[in-house]
């Protein structure tokens, strides 16, 4: 193959060597005019190399929307845990009976009290 970038940055692709391709400025390749005749064999150069530009960046997308769907649910799951969890009893939140239900209950319970079982 030639010297010339896009013909390298091809080689890394066609080898699977994206990571290798990524380093070299896979990315940042716009098709020049000529770019098609660098390599005789493979005169599909700029468009593979597009394709390669193309299907990373639908992956990364595709890799950042699970990201978010993850810590959507996971927020999700938390909150939804949050309103299930029973509310902490704490005295102040006890309510209280009304004086004449609590002079009621009394009565009655000194009146159990009282009597043989």
């Amino acid at each position: 193959m030639g010297t010339s970038l896009p013909a390298r940055l091809l080689r890394r692709v066609l080898d699977d060597d994206l990571d290798a391709a990524l380093a070299a400025g896979l990315m940042d390749y716009a098709p020049s005019p000529g770019d098609d005749a660098l390599l005789p064999d493979h005169p599909e150069l700029p468009a593979r190399l597009l394709q390669a530009q193309h299907q990373l960046q639908c992956a990364w997308a595709a890799r950042a929307r699970y990201r978010a769907r993850t810590q959507r649910l996971a927020r999700r799951a938390a909150e939804r845990d949050a309103r299930r969890a029973p509310a902490a009893a704490t005295p102040e939140m006890k309510p209280s009976l009304p004086p004449a239900a609590a002079a009621i209950l009394a009565r009655a319970k000194a009146r159990a009290a009282g009597k043989p079982s």
